[in-house]
């Protein structure tokens, strides 16, 4: 087994591939009954680098991933975390990169280290990332941290996302990488701030955001749709959110993922997703439709009508998996394991 002495001894080089590998940062404590589990154990920062937190204590806590019988989603548990501790974890572990990669530490300076929170730091990134040759960048700036300093819900929700990014997809390394580089969190907030206008209706600022979110990101969100917290948008590019669609807490999303209209309908025309469900990859799901707490949508299905809470669907169009009048019932909320195979290979026999 790797010790700690042999970090301590390492080159830089080793001690990136050894962080890589072996930082596994347990956001999360696990409880019996969770679905995630921790594999690797990460052994502290190299004795020259000094953390600002203490890394021992958990920084927030979840209630047991499962679905029982006959009942909805279990409600994720608040999530118990200071701000001071997220902000601090990410800046310790932006120094901690530098150390790395010093190459990055103009980068990290401008975007993290910098900054005296976390509504700053990401005002800034989004108005960099956004920003053009007639959209300045310190415009942007100042009307962003006026929406996050103000609102305390749409911060405990990029708090919320940045952990559900970090503890779902694998190639998350830490949570200071989600924040400079995965754009499906980036559109996201980006989003959140677009639809703050949208409810103070300053609608013609709300569709300009959005529109930059869609040419720079590829992901295009009405700024009149609804997100809740806990948020993973996979990968993201291709994603199309229409205006009336309503998204629950702790959904997963992959690309390419369409919540649209049927048409010329005026009116609530776009889904409403539960809490607690995955959607694959290339998905379609249109219409005023509800798609229950818990469920999973097969890659690549078209769905148009109501999915039951605990189900899984898949294909074009998309049935249940277990047929109609006996379908198969799921154990583990769908958007935390990110399992989107289960099931439906017993359910069809065919290979390609």
């Amino acid at each position: 087994m790797l010790r700690r002495h042999s970090l301590l001894s390492s080159t830089p080089k080793q001690v990136s591939l050894f962080f890589v590998s072996h930082f596994h940062s347990t956001l999360f404590t696990p409880s019996p009954k969770q679905v995630f589990q921790t594999h690797h154990r990460w052994w502290g920062y190299p004795r020259s680098f000094k953390p600002s937190f203490n890394p021992s204590p958990p920084f927030c806590r979840h209630k047991a991933s499962t679905l029982q019988s006959g009942s909805s989603v279990e409600q994720i548990e608040d999530v118990e975390v200071a701000d001071r501790d997220v902000w601090m974890k990410m800046k310790d572990e932006a120094r901690f990169d530098v150390t790395v990669e010093p190459i990055l530490s103009g980068y990290y300076n401008t975007s993290i280290l910098s900054h005296k929170s976390l509504e700053t730091a990401l005002a800034n990134h989004l108005a960099v990332k956004l920003s053009n040759a007639s959209l300045p960048c310190s415009t942007l700036s100042d009307l962003f941290v006026t929406v996050l300093e103000t609102d305390e819900a749409i911060m405990a929700a990029v708090k919320s996302d940045l952990i559900a990014v970090k503890e779902r997809d694998p190639a998350c390394l830490n949570l200071v990488h989600c924040f400079l580089n995965f754009k499906g969190f980036l559109a996201c907030q980006a989003h959140r701030v677009a639809h703050k206008l949208w409810l103070q209706r300053r609608k013609v600022l709300a569709v300009m955001i959005q529109n930059r979110v869609s040419e720079v990101f590829a992901v295009d969100i009405h700024p009149g749709a609804k997100i809740g917290s806990g948020i993973l948008l996979d990968h993201a590019t291709g994603i199309v959110v229409g205006e009336t669609a309503v998204i629950g807490n702790n959904v997963s999303i992959l690309h390419s993922v369409t919540l649209g209209g049927t048409g010329k309908v005026s009116g609530d025309r776009h889904p409403k997703i539960g809490d607690g469900v995955l959607i694959g990859a290339g998905t379609c799901i249109l219409g005023n439709i509800k798609v229950g707490e818990g469920a999973k949508i097969g890659a690549g299905s078209v769905v148009i009508k109501d999915v039951p809470p605990r189900t899984t669907v898949v294909g074009n169009p998309a049935k249940l998996v277990g047929g109609k009048n006996n379908p198969v019932k799921l154990d583990k909320i769908p958007s935390l394991t990110m399992d989107h195979t289960s099931h439906i290979s017993d359910f069809y026999d065919y290979c390609v």
